[in-house]
């Protein structure tokens, strides 16, 4: 498994019309080969800023890759949000490969 994240340090006036941009977007996710899961994550508040992350699982990194070299990653990438900032900076990106995995059975064990 490969997990992919993105943070964003969204500017508190912006939290409402940054989930928008992302609640009413077409992914494409779904057509992707070894494309398992999203979540959309919103996280502690700042001082200046809200912490989000966008969360994707994913079978394997190879198919991780594959997504962002995609005309589907091209096409939900296609529309910007509106002229207002909504973050501070460029999102930062994070890549995990698993190491374990547990399941409900097997944390009980």
């Amino acid at each position: 498994m490969f997990f992919a994240m993105n943070r964003f340090k969204v500017y508190k006036d912006a939290t409402a019309e940054f989930e928008q941009v992302w609640l009413g977007r077409d992914s494409h996710l779904g057509e992707m080969q070894g494309f398992v899961e999203f979540h959309l994550l919103r996280g502690p508040e700042h001082d200046d800023h809200v912490l989000y992350a966008s969360h994707t699982v994913w079978a394997s990194r190879a198919d991780f890759e594959a997504w962002t070299r995609s005309e589907q990653f091209r096409k939900a990438h296609s529309k910007a949000p509106g002229t207002k900032p909504l973050y501070l900076s460029h999102p930062q990106f994070e890549g995990f490969e698993a190491v374990q995995t547990l399941g409900r059975a097997e944390a009980a064990e």
